[in-house]
């Protein structure tokens, strides 16, 4: 059956990378659901260190809690009346109304629940309409420009020296809480001063002062739209992330000299991954990019493609003659029948393994 994931485990789904990015900024998030989504977001879906925001307190993640007659009769009223109880006891400086299929499958008007919302309440609403069947990264990035367009100020526009804007680093993109560290390191190692990662804990501010980056920097496909945004409002350029800072396998990538490769990830990691393999091997490899996620025809080569389904995957790797296989543990362990080196390249989105290392 098309679209059927018999072998690998389902995805993280668009909510859950909406709240990715949403739940350090000490907002209200309420996810427009009868209970299930809200669940597997808050308990399996983020890792725990992201679960707080920059004081260490506990997010506010709330479920609309609907039931089967306030999906029906669309109860906008009821659910903007539990949004104000929990925001008379919550200091927050935003709320964000998160969508799964729930309100997909009745057509509920987010951009009406915000004007009803914002009214009410008096603080910047976000509508975010995700829908459950998009991966996580629709909903990351649909978070990143909800928080710009929200957020984005153009009173200052004084360029801070020697600054870097980084999007698209979040948890589930990057199963290692040490990510960050070693991004704004590596970062700092080349001449930069102020590195600021959108969406970690404590980054609202960030948002605001977006316009003021020297430059921008995208880490996975779901940066690449925020950063495209803040370079048309404003001005200011990115690049793609050129070669990995953070991941696990790195070691045995100069051993791949004269192979035949494939490499599952996100685009801009296994592209980054590519190069490196790349300048190691004085570009002896023969190596394709594929993703089951977001497919930029701007970060991708001839040879690069697009998975639909498990069963494209399969496919790629029986058919593709391959030496080496680089991709999570759980894609690893869905071609048994694969001869080759397989090397193990972790994706939080997944598989929800943390990298310790």
């Amino acid at each position: 059956m098309k679209g059927l994931h018999k072998i690998i485990f389902p995805f993280a789904p668009d909510q859950s990378g909406a709240v990715s990015v949403l739940a350090g900024l000490s907002g209200i998030i309420v996810i427009v659901d009868a209970g299930g989504c809200t669940g597997n977001i808050c308990g399996f879906d983020l890792p725990g260190w992201v679960q707080s925001d920059a004081s260490g307190k506990e997010p506010w993640i709330f479920s609309a809690g609907l039931r089967d007659m306030d999906a029906i009769f669309g109860r906008d009223r009821a659910l903007i009346d539990k949004l104000a109880k929990v925001a008379e006891h919550a200091d927050a400086p935003f709320a964000a109304l998160v969508g799964t299929p729930v309100p997909a499958t009745i057509g509920t008007d987010f951009g009406a629940l915000k004007k009803m919302a914002e009214k009410r309440l008096g603080i910047p609403v976000l509508a975010i309409d995700t829908n459950g069947a998009a991966w996580y990264d629709k909903g990351v990035e649909k978070a990143y420009l909800a928080l710009l367009d929200a957020f984005a100020e153009s009173d200052d526009r004084t360029v801070i020296d020697n600054s870097v804007g980084i999007f698209g680093l979040t948890s589930l993109d990057f199963g290692n809480r040490h990510a960050k560290e070693r991004l704004e390191s590596a970062l700092k190692g080349t001449g930069a001063d102020t590195v600021r990662v959108y969406g970690t804990p404590g980054s609202l501010s960030f948002f605001r002062e977006a316009g003021r980056m020297e430059k921008n920097l995208v880490v996975s496909p779901a940066g690449l739209a925020p950063a495209e945004y803040l370079q048309k409002k404003y001005g200011t350029p990115y690049s793609i992330l050129p070669e990995p800072f953070d991941t696990t396998g790195m070691e045995e990538d100069a051993a791949l000299s004269g192979k035949r490769i494939l490499i599952v990830h996100q685009q801009v990691m296994a592209d980054a991954r590519r190069n490196r393999i790349r300048r190691l091997t004085d570009a002896k490899a023969d190596i394709t990019c594929a993703t089951f996620f977001s497919f930029e025809k701007e970060l991708a080569e001839p040879s690069d493609m697009h998975l639909a389904d498990e069963d494209a995957y399969l496919s790629l790797v029986r058919n593709g003659h391959f030496d080496a296989v680089l991709a999570d543990e759980s894609l690893l362990a869905a071609i048994p029948f694969f001869t080759g080196s397989r090397i193990a390249f972790p994706h939080y989105a997944v598989s929800g393994k943390e990298e310790t290392a």
